[in-house]
């Protein structure tokens, strides 16, 4: 998502202690237990120009992950400026994806759980300007239904990114036995907007939401970063109830990133952390259940896409994901 656009406004980012190496901390891993950034439980195997408030924790890290890129098909979508998200009212109505959740595929530790998985972006969003620009309402003020994206150097666009990881990161879910929802599945004109991707993981009761995207900064800023919701309650946004649920939740997809992907907290946002709270998305801000969004790296950056265009790293980020998803609902 970068940070551009409607929903995401360049963070101030922190930058002197970040230009050192990190340090790979990742320790014995216990069962339901958050035991410090980079350890965690592990179940099953394992805005606007505000700035950034990063979450507590300590820098963790491991050298990334290399693997060539996959060849991706250019699409032609603008890219992303440094930031970007959601969409809103007034356009299509939800496809039969985003307004029904599938059940799940097979028995197992998250049966009876749902899952919202939402797809930063669409793949034709750049083909619906006018619809995507108009202002929606995120609770502290209002923001344009969606943005583009961004997209890595060579123009393979991030809206094809987000969907590849959320068809992975499903099958790995549903595999768990649980019940799983895209907002979006490249199966709509354009959107949904940012305040609708909120209302399908709120009518959806889900037990976790997870908005998954990848930045559009500039070259040699590495690395992922998972953002909270900070505490909000104007408007239609009261995040109060979710914001403890929602850390936990993203502290535990963090661990568990970088300890399947090997790859580094961000070096220019959350202070080492990998972990930034905001509350300029509407996408967050509008959310009654708990939720994150996962920045999976930059774009821009020629190391960093590299990962991001590889398969076998997307396999690896999904799987990062699924197990900090699978620790967080076992408890």
């Amino acid at each position: 998502m970068s940070y551009t656009g409607p929903d995401f406004d360049p963070p101030q980012p922190r930058r002197s202690p970040l230009r050192r190496p990190l340090t790979v901390a990742v320790a014995a891993l216990v069962p339901g237990a958050l035991l410090g950034w980079g350890v965690y439980a592990a179940v099953g195997g394992s805005g606007d120009g505000g700035g950034t408030e990063p979450a507590t924790g300590a820098p963790a890290s491991s050298a990334p992950v290399s693997g060539g890129p996959s060849s991706p098909t250019a699409t032609s979508p603008t890219a992303k400026s440094p930031t970007g998200s959601s969409p809103s009212a007034g356009e299509g109505k939800p496809s039969p994806s985003a307004s029904k959740s599938a059940p799940a595929s097979a028995s197992g530790p998250l049966e009876g759980k749902v899952v919202v998985i939402d797809p930063g972006h669409n793949p034709r969003n750049f083909q619906h300007t006018s619809e995507i620009n108009r202002k929606v309402d995120i609770g502290t003020n209002r923001k344009e239904c969606d943005t583009t994206g961004t997209s890595t150097n060579d123009g393979w666009p991030e809206a094809k990114f987000t969907l590849d990881v959320a068809h992975r990161l499903r099958a790995l879910l549903e595999a768990q036995g649980a019940t799983v929802r895209l907002t979006q599945d490249g199966d709509r004109p354009y959107g949904p907007c940012v305040d609708e991707r909120a209302r399908i993981g709120n009518e959806a009761r889900a037990d976790a939401a997870v908005s998954i995207h990848a930045d559009g900064s500039g070259a040699g800023n590495r690395g992922f970063h998972v953002i909270l919701p900070g505490a909000v309650h104007a408007g239609a946004a009261d995040t109060r109830a979710i914001v403890a649920p929602s850390a936990e939740l993203g502290q535990r997809i963090a661990g568990n990133f970088v300890r399947v992907t090997g790859s580094a907290p961000s070096n220019y946002v959350g202070g080492g952390t990998g972990l930034v709270t905001r509350t300029d998305l509407g996408g967050l801000n509008l959310s009654t259940v708990p939720k994150v969004f996962i920045e999976c790296g930059n774009m821009r950056d020629s190391a960093d896409a590299a990962l991001l265009t590889s398969d076998s790293w997307r396999q690896k980020a999904a799987e990062g994901m699924s197990e900090g998803i699978v620790s967080f609902l076992r408890g």
